[in-house]
């Protein structure tokens, strides 16, 4: 539904969420998804926190509240310690550039990854030489999903939502809604630039047409809805489950 070129959007596959082997290897025609919980003992985030930069740990002083903190730290923390895994470097050794719309890289590395969390839930996307998007969202019972829609999505995407039962359209709008954030974060073009009227937005995705991308629905958990999109036309997943050591 978001235009992109590439093969259709897949189906959650049934595949497991499997422990990570001991040795990792990510050849070119894969792609790793790894799914962490975020709610982490204090022993865990104290281990994870000395392994984030000095702006991480600014950033996750400001937060009020004791379990956002700790989410931050969880997110961060774990992101460094998955990528340490396929370098074979220390987590607190990485450094990171960020994008114009925020999107992290490590330069001089072909090792492209993306990230998001919701609810105490993170995912967490890798791939060589391709640039990787994903998201994933908590189905929110309270989340005006029908306004949203109507603000962002085309005459077709609102006429179909519409067209389904009342007791799928909240499921059918949050994969749709994820497809779309995974997206723009592949292409780093920031998510408003999917809906831009300027010149400079459509010269974004114009460009980005011109590239084949994959995407594929993920399923996370029960209550979640998460979208992967991959530069290229296909790739093999892999999913794992982060298991604390």
């Amino acid at each position: 539904m978001d235009g992109s070129r590439g093969k259709p959007w897949q189906r959650p596959a049934a595949a497991p969420w499997l422990e990570p082997p001991p040795l990792l290897t990510l050849p070119a025609d894969e792609v790793h998804v790894w799914r962490a919980g975020l709610d982490l003992d204090e022993p865990a985030l104290e281990r994870l926190l000395p392994t984030l930069s000095g702006d991480e740990r600014a950033r996750a002083a400001r937060f009020y509240f004791r379990q956002d903190r700790g989410r931050f730290i969880a997110a961060r923390g774990l992101l460094r310690a998955i990528l340490a895994r396929y370098l074979g470097t220390n987590p607190g050794e990485l450094r990171f550039h960020y994008g114009r719309h925020g999107k992290p890289m490590l330069p001089g590395e072909d090792l492209r990854f993306n990230l998001s969390h919701s609810h105490g839930l993170a995912i967490y996307a890798l791939a060589r030489g391709r640039e990787v998007g994903i998201d994933l969202e908590l189905i929110r019972a309270d989340f005006p999903w029908l306004t949203t829609a109507e603000r962002f999505f085309s005459p077709w995407e609102i006429a179909m939502l519409r067209s389904l039962p009342p007791e799928r359209q909240r499921a059918v709008f949050f994969a749709c809604w994820t497809r779309r954030e995974a997206s723009a974060k592949a292409r780093g073009v920031g998510m408003a630039n999917l809906f831009s009227p300027s010149e400079e937005g459509h010269a974004s995705l114009r460009a980005a047409s011109e590239i084949p991308w994959a995407q594929y629905a993920l399923a996370p958990g029960p209550g979640y809805a998460a979208s992967l999109v991959v530069e290229g036309e296909s790739a093999r997943l892999r999913l794992f489950q982060w298991v604390e050591g």
